[in-house]
């Protein structure tokens, strides 16, 4: 975990209680998404296996696209190679709200 991602798990993770918090993490813990894995999907794209990462970030339609057309043709899967952080950031963030709204509902 970066510290760029710390920072935003505390902050979006702010006002919880120590339940909540608790369950707060092992949500968040169980379903992040780690760069390297996108990096690695990224990579069996260029086997033929375009659109992994993105099944993997839950963009199912954008994934069967890649999947389709062989990553568009390549040059999807080549931007995906450069911006794999990104993608995992953005998912991971938008995860963490989700875990947020879990841990207030569950608590």
């Amino acid at each position: 975990m970066t510290m760029d991602e710390y920072s935003f798990i505390h902050h979006a993770s702010a006002g919880l209680s120590n339940n909540q918090m608790q369950t707060f993490m092992l949500v968040y813990n169980s379903r992040r998404k780690n760069p390297n894995d996108i990096l690695m999907a990224t990579l069996l794209g260029f086997l033929g296996v375009a659109g992994l990462q993105r099944f993997m970030t839950g963009q199912y339609m954008l994934g069967f696209l890649y999947l389709i057309t062989g990553g568009f043709f390549g040059i999807g899967t080549l931007i995906d190679l450069f911006t794999y952080k990104s993608i995992a950031n953005d998912y991971n963030r938008h995860l963490a709200y989700e875990c947020y709204h879990i841990a207030r509902v569950n608590n």
